[in-house]
């Protein structure tokens, strides 16, 4: 039974019984969608960050960067910045003070970008809505390309020798030390902190997964079926490249793509296209390479950008194979 089958009965009721909107039509069919799409998405921002405060309040991500650089990990360490990526938001406003801290701190370039790779692709953000929109076994097979492509990527990264690449500048910041301060909370006070804390992350995040999903709502409700599927076809094998070639001007965060994404599938674009598409969109964005030429000579963001591409289109290719 779908555990969110109410939040379909209200959207129900509010467009048809409501705002009176007719059944079947264009216009109630979008409404409708964004209403018990945005209920729903709302409900599990609203668990899911909480939960992410209480570990981001006892794994900060300074406490991550010093586990790193402390000890060997005989070639888990890809594998692990890029699981601590996965339980850190990360975008372009955070790339240039992130990739600095990592490499002061004495992490290697190419696990530093294992973890730059995978945390903009996925958190919990991406998670709630992709169980939300796809459902749980879509979801683990996201996260998984999201970590793999970050272990791929910064592994090929970090054999190729590009230190030489980074900003000269960067190298001659002095890094900051974490230092941990013990407060005596009580479970109360922190309770509160993390429903604070939780709650400012839904708001910022809210306004962009809401404009995904109107956007989705209106391709969902006046695109007729079938109309995409002419274009964009398991069978073109170009399919997959174009579409991230489409995505490198853009520029979004994963909560806003992720219900266009799933708009366009429902109209017949296959998973792995559309998935490409909105890991494109995300990772390797025009404005995201402007942001991290402040910290990458053009050289070194050419290798980063060609190298993401590449696993990007491959996973659409696997994905569009058994999905």
């Amino acid at each position: 039974m779908d555990i969110f089958y109410p939040f379909q009965i209200i959207a129900n009721w509010l467009t048809f019984e409501v705002f009176r909107l007719t059944a079947h039509s264009h216009l109630g069919e979008s409404v409708s969608f964004f209403i018990y799409d945005a209920l729903k998405i709302v409900l599990l921002l609203l668990v899911i960050n909480y939960f992410m405060a209480i570990i981001r309040h006892y794994l900060p991500i300074e406490k991550l960067r010093d586990f790193l650089a402390s000890r060997k990990w005989y070639g888990f360490d890809h594998l692990l910045a890029s699981l601590f990526g996965t339980i850190t938001p990360f975008c372009s406003c955070s790339s240039i003070p992130l990739f600095i801290g990592f490499l002061k701190a004495g992490i290697p370039l190419g696990v530093t970008f294992s973890f730059l790779i995978t945390s903009p692709l996925v958190n919990e953000a991406a998670v709630v809505l992709f169980i939300g929109l796809f459902g749980w076994k879509i979801t683990l097979w996201y996260v998984f390309a999201g970590v793999f492509l970050g272990v791929v990527g910064g592994f090929i990264l970090g054999k190729l020798k590009l230190e030489k690449y980074v900003a000269d500048y960067v190298w001659k910041i002095e890094a900051q030390k974490y230092q941990a301060v013990e407060k005596n909370e009580t479970k109360i006070v922190l309770a509160k902190k993390f429903w604070l804390e939780g709650w400012q992350i839904t708001k910022k995040i809210l306004p962009y997964a809401l404009a995904g999903i109107a956007l989705g709502a209106a391709i969902h409700g006046f695109v007729p079926t079938g109309f995409l599927e002419k274009y964009i076809t398991k069978d073109n094998l170009f399919a997959v490249p174009i579409s991230v070639l489409l995505a490198v001007p853009m520029y979004a965060n994963a909560t806003s793509v992720i219900p266009i994404m799933q708009a366009l599938v429902e109209k017949g674009i296959p998973l792995g296209t559309a998935l490409a598409f909105m890991m494109a969109v995300v990772g390797i964005s025009l404005p995201e390479a402007l942001i991290l030429k402040k910290v990458m000579k053009i050289q070194l963001l050419v290798y980063f950008f060609t190298i993401t591409a590449v696993s990007i289109v491959l996973i659409g290719y696997a994905f569009n194979l058994f999905f």
